[in-house]
């Protein structure tokens, strides 16, 4: 690779360091999930978290926004909530007599669509144009979101009652869905320690611009991958397609989901080429959402992510050379 090529790569491995480390002034002991989501955004894609209520869920997105000094908007999902309600509407300016349009919380960097299975299909369908296209239609005008634009959706994947399931379709948009978990003893020992006297995110300030991180999402496609490693995750994707256990295995968009997320893995990392590694490092966050198990393998307690880490067992894995 070109000089210009390394010294962009470095620059996205110095920039990570910054905003993982300002994040975790924040939140304890969840490096994994910060680097995964830090991942996603690099590569262009959204967070889904599923996990119980109180995890730093949208601790964890409001730290990320202002590590770059991005705007955060955050919506709680009810079953009234309309689909202007997010992307805004047109009002009637009587000194003017003309429409003008009002944007919605959409028009931010970073939006936090919490428990958003208790929103409506029709609700749930407004984030559909924003998450692909990173742009709203409104009244037959469109109008483009502020970049980098992030969404960062939560459900509860214990309390069902009241709510709307995402369909396939909807959960195929999220590049990523992982949960937080809850923290060690030690680690919650210091999330008291430091919740003492105020919440430590307060005091969170920006270690980078969002035109950086823009510059760094251009600057993870140029990461390159090999033609072993692109067969790679080619493989893993295909064999899900094919499984016994698997009613729909991933999509074309699982595919470049990989692909990006291994780009951003290898920058982030500080590498200017793709490892097998970094597949295996991403898909389960990546694949385990976009499949679907058949019923029958559902009664023999079988899950999508036993089926992920099985093929990828089976899928002898490529040797690369590291090549500049």
């Amino acid at each position: 690779m070109s000089p210009p090529v390394e010294a962009n790569v470095r620059a996205v491995a110095d920039l990570s360091k910054r905003i993982i480390a300002n994040v975790e002034l924040a939140i304890v002991g969840k490096r994994k999930q910060v680097v995964l989501s830090l991942v996603s955004w690099l590569a262009g894609g959204h967070l889904l978290l599923e996990d119980v209520p109180g995890v730093a869920k949208t601790m964890l997105a409001r730290a990320l926004a202002r590590s770059v000094g991005g705007r955060f908007k955050r919506v709680q999902c009810t079953p009234d909530l309309l689909p202007s309600d997010i992307t805004g509407t047109s009002i009637f300016n009587q000194k003017t007599v003309e429409f003008e349009f009002r944007p919605g919380p959409i028009f931010s960097q970073i939006f936090l669509a919490d428990e958003i299975n208790r929103a409506t299909p029709r609700t749930q369908a407004a984030l559909l144009e924003a998450m692909a296209e990173s742009r709203v239609t409104v009244d037959g005008k469109t109008h483009p979101l502020p970049p980098p634009f992030l969404v960062i959706a939560t459900q509860n994947p214990v309390d069902h009652e009241g709510t709307f399931p995402l369909p396939e379709a909807q959960l195929d948009r999220f590049m990523m869905r992982f949960s937080l978990g809850y923290p060690s003893l030690e680690e919650e020992l210091r999330m008291l320690d430091l919740l003492q006297y105020r919440h430590p995110i307060d005091g969170l300030q920006p270690v980078a611009t969002a035109d950086q991180l823009v510059a760094a999402q251009e600057a993870v496609r140029s990461v390159h991958v090999d033609v072993k490693v692109r067969q790679y995750a080619l493989q893993i994707v295909h064999e899900t397609r094919q499984h016994d256990d698997l009613a729909l295995g991933g999509s074309p968009r699982a595919t470049i989901a990989l692909f990006r997320c291994a780009q951003a893995m290898a920058a982030i990392r500080g590498r200017l080429f793709v490892e097998p590694d970094d597949i295996k490092r991403i898909v389960a966050p990546v694949l385990n959402h976009r499949v679907i198990v058949k019923p029958e393998s559902r009664l023999r307690k079988v899950s999508a992510a036993q089926i992920v880490e099985e093929i990828l067992t089976e899928i002898a894995v490529p040797a690369i050379r590291a090549e500049r």
